[in-house]
């Protein structure tokens, strides 16, 4: 081997591991995958043909090594320990007060606070610079090497940057969580299922079982990640607080979660809270808590810790998500397209601060998968305002006197025959007059995103259907005050009003009346995309199926469904009823380019104008892309109150910021067509 080769494979590795770090640090990749790819195979076939060039921090070693028999243990040389947890703003104004009387100290302190990952934690230790160990947290004082499956984790550094601006300390141990993300858990669980193995009961539980593999090549195949948020022992550093180790360990390659809090007084620590609290769901990952540490290192040292925990840091934590229960029986509701979904209903249990009595089951395939039996003790799960789920069955609950549930046969509503047509995992109802689907579309007409119909709830509408008051969803304008009036619980004025929203509501916009309509497959994203293409119902109902498939993002299957919508002549008289009873599209020619399309949106802070998912809808509307982490690729942070350290990281890296008023601005017509 000729000194260029060993010069060659060198600049390979150094090449790949800033590729590393730019992808899945940085999230600013600076190749193709297609290049890196090249990359990494060259550096392959170098270490193949020249097996002495192989390094331990090679990015050819991700992927995992022959099993072990058994995994060694290491003492940690500074202890991790637990937090003590605290569940209300008592506590936690209980636990600034304790720390400032330790510290014999009236001034307000300054914390630093961040997201509590449900995840593992582990320590993973670098000398001069190069990664040599890693271990669980284990019992705080001693855990278990994990080295091989550690380095299987791409975010995971296998040797520190090195640059003029960074000293790499000559001994430095990293304290991290590692998770799945939920999107990746949710992937994960559907390939167990399929190939008939017990699905995890959550995120954490699956990476604790991927470290723990003694294989590290089936920990290599799954979705691990990891943010770093502390060190123990660190040698050749001089730091002064807990926000300047994130920083460091920003610098040095390594992951830190961009949503901290840092250098905050204990109020807005508990706005920070309540922020986190009211928009855990649209984060790619699990969090159930908040973690608040003194931010001066000194000031940590002098509070010390107590036999298991750190005076200095304490878990705020989160309304649990999940919770065991047993399942009374199983119903099946019908869904406006006939679709038969199988609900548990369950003993009534407080999940997340909610009393939950029912958790949807999905369909009949779910339910063989998963083992569920009426009687069983089961997992449920509750996710922002989403129907709770059966995640598992606790099989060593059972006593024998469970039963296995069977689909009907016939519709348990109306009594027609059931159909399951090939592809599909639901069973249908085929009567298409059949009630519990007429109540469903009409509460899917009405609602926000369709006509917005206000005061027309689920329990007003079921009660229009059994009076026999509502046919179709175009009866609805042929409504008079009188009749509604003397209806249950309604009275002249909810009359007056419901007449009154029924009123407002007939001017619409082509999207939104297309949604409204319930065809098959057809949600909000893709009405607008049918309205924005098509520009008039009138050329909505002439499109052919070779029209609609020429739109982007409309395939065959919903070319299909709205050809065959607008071809049946019920829905045809239900339309020109509406219109003959004074329901206006607007007909503004929506342009035929995306106004926003190449931006790519980071929201961060709370808005007061809209959600932060109605912001995400309207941006996506317009073409543009919503991110959920800064790079120099971002076109635009969008910054409402109490915005996170994604403010700070755009300012870092030049990114323009946006403030609501710059949001609505982007978003407004006038501004788009300014831009056409």
């Amino acid at each position: 081997m000729n000194e260029d080769t060993r010069k060659r494979a060198a600049e390979l590795r150094k090449a790949l591991h800033r590729h590393n770090y730019l992808y899945h640090v940085m999230d600013e990749p600076e190749v193709s995958d297609a290049e890196y790819d090249r990359l990494m195979q060259e550096l392959i076939a170098l270490e193949a043909a020249y097996p002495e060039l192989i390094e331990p921090d090679s990015p050819t070693q991700r992927v995992g090594a022959l099993p072990l028999e058994k995994f060694e243990t290491v003492a940690h040389s500074v202890p991790m320990l637990s937090l003590e947890n605290a569940f209300g703003e008592e506590e936690v104004l209980a636990f600034d007060k304790r720390v400032r009387r330790f510290l014999n100290t009236d001034s307000q302190l300054l914390y630093t606070a961040e997201p509590k990952m449900d995840g593992v934690a582990v320590e993973i230790v670098y000398e001069n610079g190069r990664l040599i160990e890693a271990s669980t947290r284990g019992d705080g004082y001693t855990g278990e090497l994990i080295t091989l499956n550690i380095r299987t984790i791409k975010a995971v550094p296998l040797a520190l940057l090195n640059t003029v601006s960074v000293t790499v300390p000559s001994r430095l141990e990293v304290r991290g969580e590692v998770f799945i993300p939920i999107e990746a858990f949710k992937q994960l669980n559907k390939e167990r299922l399929d190939n008939d193995e017990p699905p995890f009961a959550n995120p954490r539980n699956a990476a604790a079982g991927s470290l723990r593999q003694l294989d590290s090549r089936i920990t290599a195949k799954r979705p691990l990640d990891i943010f770093c948020y502390g060190i123990g022992r660190y040698d050749d550093l001089e730091l002064a607080s807990h926000s300047e180790i994130l920083q460091r360990l920003e610098s040095m390659g390594f992951r830190v979660n961009p949503d901290i809090k840092r250098r905050a007084k204990i109020e807005d620590i508990l706005v920070y809270y309540k922020a986190l609290l009211e928009k855990r769901h649209e984060f790619p990952y699990e969090m159930d808590g908040v973690v608040i540490k003194v931010d001066d290192l000194a000031l940590q040292k002098k509070l010390g810790e107590k036999s298991r925990s750190p005076r200095w840091a304490l878990a705020y934590k989160f309304p649990a998500t999940q919770e065991t229960t047993r399942v009374v029986d199983i119903d099946v509701q019908v869904g406006r397209t006939g679709a038969l979904t199988p609900v548990a209903r369950l003993e009534p249990v407080s999940v997340g601060g909610v009393t939950v009595s029912r958790a949807t089951l999905h369909n009949e395939d779910e339910i063989k998968k998963k083992g569920i039996r009426v009687g069983d003790t089961v997992l449920i799960q509750r996710a922002g305002d989403v129907i709770p789920e059966v995640v598992k069955v606790i099989t060593t609950k059972r006593t024998g006197v469970e039963q296995a549930f069977q689909m009907p046969t016939v519709c348990p509503v109306c009594g027609s025959g059931v159909v399951r047509l090939k592809g599909e995992a639901a069973w249908r109802c085929v009567n298409a007059n059949c009630i519990a689907q007429l109540k469903e579309r009409i509460k899917h007409f009405a609602s926000k995103g369709a006509f917005d119909i206000d005061g027309l709830g689920d329990k007003l509408a079921n009660q229009l259907v059994d009076k026999g008051l509502l046919k179709s969803y175009a009866d609805l304008f042929f409504l008079d005050e009188a009749t509604t009036g003397a209806l249950e619980r309604m009275g002249e004025k909810s009359a007056q009003n419901l007449m009154d929203a029924i009123e407002r509501s007939k001017q619409i916009s082509l999207a939104r009346f297309v949604y409204a309509l319930g065809i098959r497959h057809v949600g909000e994203h893709i009405a607008r995309i049918l309205a924005r293409s098509m520009k008039t119902l009138e050329g909505l109902e002439a499109a052919i199926k070779e029209d609609l498939e020429a739109v982007k993002g409309i395939g065959e299957e919903i070319s299909q469904s709205v050809r065959a919508f607008f071809e049946n002549p019920e829905n045809q008289r239900n339309i020109e009823r509406m219109l003959k009873a004074g329901v206006t599209i607007e007909t503004k020619e929506a342009p035929v380019d995306e106004p926003l399309a190449g931006m790519t949106f980071v929201l961060t802070g709370a808005l007061d104008s809209m959600t932060r998912t109605e912001a995400k809808a309207r941006i996506e509307a317009s073409g543009g892309k919503v991110g959920g982490s800064v790079s120099r690729k971002t076109t635009f942070v969008v910054a409402g109150k109490d915005p996170g350290s994604k403010l700070e990281k755009a300012r870092h890296l030049g990114v323009r910021i946006l403030d609501e008023k710059g949001l609505v601005e982007e978003l407004s017509q006038e501004k788009r067509h300014e831009k056409g």
